[in-house]
């Protein structure tokens, strides 16, 4: 099987219907759809994305009467967050009905819903009769694809379909809410910033820590670059580094590496977070010896923190052993400890 990268909806409704997955494109990140009330299907969605049964999905809709298959009852503030931010990146933990399989929330009497902001994706809802069960469209841990070519490299040969819609234009995943015990809570930041929740419902709570997550994106490894990250001083850690072929993914700072990309010239975090996945090269294939560097990221490292950022990544030698998962060879990076000029600027 290799993944055709098209523009078909009709093509990619068909093989939905017939209980198939396929990468589809949102606002946020691509993801890897499935009909979220066949368990069977989404079975495939864990199987391609070699997923933890432990860890739950985001169910997508493109109208809100969809939700009364999907959720038992809306806590107070729930329809204010959806006249808000809907559609758009923030998805919603709430009580879920029997129609929900067990399989999508992980067993879990709560399900992940959002209405994505993609006229692509949302015309696919529409031609079918069902929501789209929907994590990002790549390997379990690994950094989320913002191309059609990004999910084409990952897991081209695992899906039969990807329905190409552009890059994605926000770029990092959705914010994720819980409504718990009467308290609103952030567990995952996204594209929707805290603060502009938070004038909605007021000060968010942080989630405890539990042996399973409550909603996807929790786990402590999650999104994660498959080589070690160096928080730092950039000049300080290109002396330590000298001599080595090093490659830097900066904020808006130029630096004196082997290759230096900015995310955003003008210090946009907005930009920044349309730019960040997109500049990361995800698998080894696609850089020969002309690219004796590998860039990597953090998740939302900038979102989390907004102190502008950078990565990188020396590396010793250019075979393809070097890059695969698993190897035991050690890499660096390190993201630039840079400020921003207005700490209070929000990622919209």
């Amino acid at each position: 099987m290799h993944a055709t990268i098209g523009t078909g909806i009709s093509r990619a409704a068909d093989l939905l219907r017939a209980g198939e997955v396929v990468a589809i494109p949102t606002e946020t990140v691509y993801g890897l759809a499935a009909n979220a009330l066949d368990p069977a299907a989404v079975l495939k969605i864990f199987e391609a994305k070699q997923r933890p049964a432990f860890d739950p999905l985001i169910v997508h809709v493109h109208e809100r009467k969809q939700l009364t298959q999907l959720v038992r009852e809306m806590p107070p503030g729930a329809e204010a967050l959806m006249d808000a931010f809907w559609p758009g990146p923030l998805t919603l933990v709430l009580p879920k009905t029997d129609q929900v399989p067990d399989l999508v929330t992980s067993g879990l009497d709560t399900v992940g819903v959002r209405m994505p902001a993609h006229p692509v994706t949302t015309e696919l809802l529409r031609a079918v009769p069902f929501p789209l069960a929907a994590p990002s469209a790549n390997p379990f841990g690994y950094v989320s694809p913002t191309t059609a070519q990004h999910v084409a490299d990952q897991l081209g040969d695992r899906i039969p379909y990807i329905l190409d819609g552009g890059a994605c234009e926000v770029g990092v995943e959705s914010t994720i809410l819980g409504w718990v015990q009467g308290k609103w809570v952030l567990y995952r930041p996204g594209g929707v910033p805290a603060e502009a929740i938070e004038r909605i419902t007021g000060p968010l709570l942080q989630p405890t820590n539990g042996k399973f997550p409550a909603a996807p994106g929790m786990l402590e490894s999650h999104y994660a670059p498959r080589k070690q990250v160096h928080m730092g001083n950039v000049n300080a850690l290109l002396s330590r580094f000298a001599g080595r072929s090093v490659g830097v993914i900066s904020f808006h700072k130029e630096y004196h590496a082997h290759r230096c990309e900015m995310l955003s010239e003008d210090g946009d975090l907005a930009m920044a977070a349309r730019n960040l996945v997109s500049a990361v090269p995800l698998r080894a294939a696609r850089w020969s010896a002309t690219h004796p560097w590998r860039a990597i990221s953090l998740w939302l490292a900038f979102v989390v923190v907004a102190v502008g950022l950078a990565a990188l990544v020396p590396t010793q030698s250019t075979t393809d052993a070097d890059y695969r998962v698993g190897e035991s060879g050690q890499a660096d990076a390190w993201l630039d400890d840079g400020r921003v000029e207005s700490p209070t600027q929000e990622l919209v």
